[in-house]
C-alpha cells in the first residue's frame, strides 16, 4: 500500500479566498499531473461532523484512527455534538487507493457559524463540487430521511438549482451514505429517499432546455449505509472498509466515476479548478466545455511553448543548422523530420487528454512554429543543391562539347542530369512534416541553366561564324585581287561564280554544323542568310579597295600592252611597228580595266558604263563641241555626272566624273612612254635611212653631213609633239 499523502491542503478557505500556490504544490507533491485522466475526484458534502473526509484518506492498514491528526476531529464530531470541523474546501490524496483519488471536503451545511442567510459560500461550493468532482458523497443522518424539514432538503434543492448554472452538467454520480442506520430496511430506505431527490428535482426551476429531462441524465443515484459508530463500532469499521473498496477502480465502466465525462486531465486540474472557482466567485455561469477548451488552450499553449524551446535548443538540430551553411547535408530531411517528430510526439504525450480540437490546432501550431524555425536552414539546403546543380550542368555541358558532342544533345543530356539531381536533393531534403514547394527554386535554377546554355550557345555559334568568316576571307580575298587585277570582260562573271562556290560550300558547311544545335528556322535562316551577306560584303569591300588602285592597275595594263608583244617579250620600235594601233589598244585595254573597276556587278544587270566609257573618251566625244552650247548652258558630256544609268549608288565604285578624271590623269602619266616609243622609232627610222660611210670623207662633206643629223633630230622632236597631240 501507498503512504499517506501529505498533510491536507485547504484549497479554498473560508472567505472564499482560493491557495494557488497551496494547490501547486500539493500537484507536484503527489505527482499528479502524470496520471492523465486516470484519476477520480470525490467531493464529501453533508452536515457538519460527517468527517467522510477521514474514511477515504486514512490507510487503515498503516495508520489507526486514534493515530492521525483527524482522529481528534472525528471524536469531536462524535462525542461533544455537532460543530464545524471543516471550514472552506480542504483536498487530500486517498492513500492507497488506485486511480489516483482526490478527496475534497466542503463545509458542513447544516451549521450555524455562517448564520441561516449566508448560503453564498454554500452555494458555490456546491457548483464548485458538482463541476470537478466525478462522486460527489452526501452524507445524511438515517433519522432525516423522510422529514419535510430534515437537513437534506435544502441540501439536495441546493445541489439542484447550482446544476442548472452549469452550461453543460457532467453525469455526476450522488453518493448518498446514510449515517447511524436504523431498523428500517435499506431497500425502503433507498425507495423513499430516491422518492424525496425526485419531488425535489421537480420542484426545482429549470430552463427552457432541461423542463422535460429526467434526473438520470445528470445524476446517478447510489445509496449505502453506515451503522452506528457508537453503538456498533466493528460494523461500521468493516461498513467504511467496504465503503473505501468501492472507490477502488472508480472510473472504469459501471463503477462509481464510470459513467462521467473527464473534465480536464490531471496535468490541467490545477488551472481548470483555480478558473472555475474563479468563474464561480463573479457569479457567473459556468460553460463547462467552454472551461474545457479554455484549460485545454492554456495548457496545451505552455506545453507547445515549452517544447518548441526545447527543440530550438536541440542539440541534434543546431549541429545540423551550422552544417548546412557550409554545404548539402545528405539525409537533411529524414533526420530534421526524426527531430520534429520527437518534440510533435511528445507534445502529442502529455496533451493526449485535452479537448481534441485544442490540442490538435496547438499541435499544428507548434509544428508551424518548428517549421518555421527550420525554413531558413531548408532553404539554404536548395540554395546549396541548386548551386551544385547548375555547376555540375555546367561542367558535364563543357566536357561533352570538348568532346565534338552535338550542342542540343548535349545540352538535353546535362538539363535532364542536373534536373534529375536537384530533385533527387530536395526529395532528400524534404521535411515529412512540411508541404513546402521546391518549384521556385527549381524554375530558378531552371533559368540559370537557360541563360548558361545561351551565353555558351552564343560564344560557341559566334566561335562558328568566326570561323567560317575567316574561310571565306581566305577562299575570297586573294581569288579577288587576281580577279579584278585583270579586269577583263569576264571579271565579274568570274567573281560571281566565285562567290557563289565560295558561299554555297560554307553555307553547306556551316547548315550542318549549326545542325546539332536544334535551332529555330527563323534563327538558322537568319545566320545562314548573314553569312551569304558576310560573303558579298567581302567581294564589295575588296571591290572598293582594288578600285582604289584603278590608275595604278590602267598604267601598268597599258604598259603591259603598249610595251610587250602578246608572247611578253619586249616591243622593239621598228618601222614596221604602228605605234597608233599599238597605243590604241593599250589605251583600250586600260579603259576597259576602268570600267570594270566602275561598279559592282554582283546582280546580273547589264549596264552602259562600258560604251558609255569608250564613246565618251576614246572616241573623243567628252568635250563641248561649239561655243553656242556653252552659251546656254547645255552640256554635251555624259561623264559629268556623279551617278551611273542602271546602278544603284550602293553599287557605285568610281562616279562617271571620277572616271573623266582618271582617265585625263591617266593620259597625262602615260605620254612619256608613248613619247619615248615615237623618239625610238624615229632614231631607227634615221638610222636605217643615213647613207654608208665613205673611206676618206672630205671635212666639208663631213660638216654638212653633222648639220644635217642636227637638224633632223630638231625636225623629229617637233614631229613627235605633233605626233603624240594628234594621237593623245
Amino acid at each position: 500500500m501507498a503512504q499517506v499523502s501529505l498533510f491536507p491542503v485547504q484549497l479554498i478557505d473560508r472567505k472564499g479566498c482560493f491557495n494557488d500556490g497551496g494547490l501547486d504544490h500539493f500537484v507536484r507533491a503527489t505527482k499528479l499531473a502524470n496520471h492523465g485522466v486516470s484519476y477520480a475526484v470525490v467531493t464529501v458534502m453533508g452536515p457538519q461532523s460527517s468527517v467522510f473526509f477521514l474514511l477515504l484518506t486514512v490507510n487503515r492498514e498503516k495508520y489507526s484512527i486514534e493515530s492521525s491528526f483527524w482522529s481528534k476531529v472525528y471524536r469531536d464530531g462524535c462525542s461533544e455534538g455537532r460543530s464545524q470541523t471543516t471550514q472552506g474546501i480542504w483536498i487530500e490524496k486517498c492513500a492507497g487507493i488506485v486511480p489516483f483519488t482526490i478527496a475534497m471536503d466542503l463545509e458542513g451545511t447544516d451549521g450555524s457559524e455562517r448564520g441561516e442567510d449566508d448560503t453564498a459560500f454554500e452555494k458555490q461550493s456546491a457548483l464548485f463540487a458538482l463541476a470537478i468532482a466525478d462522486v460527489v458523497l452526501i452524507n445524511m443522518w438515517c433519522h432525516d430521511i423522510g422529514r419535510e424539514h430534515a437537513a437534506n432538503k435544502p441540501l439536495l434543492k441546493m445541489v439542484f438549482q447550482v446544476m442548472m448554472r452549469l452550461f453543460k452538467p457532467r453525469k455526476t454520480t450522488l453518493l448518498f451514505v446514510i449515517r447511524d442506520k436504523t431498523k428500517t430496511p435499506l431497500e425502503k430506505l433507498d425507495q423513499t429517499l430516491r422518492r424525496e431527490i425526485q419531488k425535489i428535482w421537480d420542484a426545482v426551476p429549470k430552463s427552457e432546455a432541461h423542463k422535460s429531462t429526467p434526473l438520470s441524465e445528470f445524476f446517478n443515484v447510489e445509496v449505502t449505509v453506515l451503522s452506528s459508530y457508537e453503538e456498533k463500532e466493528e460494523q461500521f469499521k468493516e461498513q467504511v472498509a467496504e465503503l473505501r473498496q468501492r472507490f477502488f477502480n472508480s472510473i472504469s465502466p459501471g463503477r462509481l466515476a464510470g459513467d462521467g465525462q473527464r473534465l480536464v486531465p490531471a496535468s490541467g486540474f490545477a488551472l481548470s479548478a483555480q478558473q472555475i472557482w474563479k468563474v464561480i466567485k463573479e457569479n457567473k455561469d459556468l460553460d463547462l466545455p467552454a472551461h474545457k477548451v479554455m484549460v485545454a488552450t492554456v495548457q496545451c499553449e505552455e506545453i507547445a511553448n515549452e517544447k518548441l524551446r526545447l527543440f530550438s535548443a536541440d542539440k541534434a538540430l543546431v549541429a545540423l543548422v551550422e552544417a548546412i551553411k557550409v554545404g548539402p547535408v545528405p539525409g537533411f530531411g529524414k533526420e530534421l523530420s526524426s527531430i520534429l517528430d520527437t518534440y510533435r510526439s511528445g507534445y502529442d504525450m502529455e496533451t493526449i487528454y485535452f479537448d481534441e480540437g485544442v490540442r490538435t490546432a496547438k499541435g499544428q501550431h507548434l509544428e508551424s512554429k518548428a517549421l518555421d524555425f527550420v525554413h531558413p536552414a531548408y532553404s539554404v539546403m536548395l540554395g546549396h543543391l541548386r548551386s551544385k546543380a547548375f555547376d555540375s550542368f555546367k561542367t558535364r555541358l563543357e566536357q561533352l562539347l570538348n568532346k565534338g558532342e552535338a550542342f542540343a544533345a548535349s545540352d538535353r543530356t546535362c538539363y535532364h542530369s542536373c534536373m534529375l539531381e536537384f530533385d533527387q536533393g530536395c526529395a532528400d531534403a524534404a521535411i515529412r512534416q512540411a508541404n513546402w514547394d521546391a518549384s521556385k527554386v527549381r524554375e530558378k535554377l531552371r533559368r540559370f541553366i537557360d541563360a548558361h546554355t545561351l551565353s555558351v550557345r552564343n560564344a560557341k555559334l559566334s566561335e562558328i561564324i568566326a570561323n567560317y568568316e575567316k574561310k571565306l576571307n581566305v577562299s575570297l580575298i586573294k581569288p579577288l585581287e587576281s580577279l579584278f587585277e585583270d579586269g577583263s570582260e569576264d571579271t565579274w562573271p568570274s567573281v560571281r561564280r566565285l562567290l557563289k562556290h565560295e558561299t554555297e560550300a560554307a553555307v553547306l558547311e556551316l547548315s550542318n554544323v549549326i545542325a546539332g544545335f536544334r535551332l529555330d528556322p527563323a534563327t538558322s535562316d537568319k545566320m545562314v542568310q548573314n553569312l551569304r551577306s558576310y560573303a558579298r560584303n567581302v567581294v564589295e569591300e575588296k571591290a572598293r579597295e582594288e578600285a582604289g588602285k584603278v590608275l595604278i592597275r590602267m598604267k601598268k595594263r597599258f604598259s603591259a600592252v603598249f610595251k610587250y608583244e602578246k608572247d611578253s617579250m619586249p616591243r622593239h620600235w621598228t618601222q614596221k611597228e604602228d605605234i597608233r594601233t599599238v597605243l590604241k589598244d593599250a589605251q583600250s585595254a586600260s579603259l576597259r580595266l576602268l570600267s570594270v573597276m566602275a561598279a559592282i556587278r554582283l546582280d546580273v544587270k547589264p549596264d552602259k558604263i562600258e560604251n558609255l566609257l569608250f564613246s565618251s573618251l576614246m572616241d573623243g566625244t567628252v568635250a563641248v563641241s561649239s561655243t553656242r552650247d556653252r552659251s546656254i548652258g547645255a552640256s554635251a558630256d555624259p561623264l559629268a555626272s556623279s551617278t551611273w544609268e542602271e546602278v544603284y549608288p550602293k553599287d557605285m565604285l568610281i562616279t562617271p566624273v571620277q572616271c573623266k578624271s582618271l582617265w585625263t590623269q591617266f593620259r597625262a602619266e602615260t605620254e612619256c612612254v608613248v613619247t619615248e616609243a615615237i623618239l625610238a622609232q624615229e632614231i631607227h627610222k634615221l638610222c636605217n635611212n643615213r647613207p654608208a660611210p665613205t673611206p676618206t670623207p672630205t671635212p666639208p662633206k663631213a660638216a654638212a653631213s653633222t648639220l644635217s643629223t642636227v637638224t633632223g633630230i630638231v625636225s623629229l622632236g617637233i614631229g613627235v609633239t605633233n605626233f603624240i597631240t594628234n594621237l593623245m
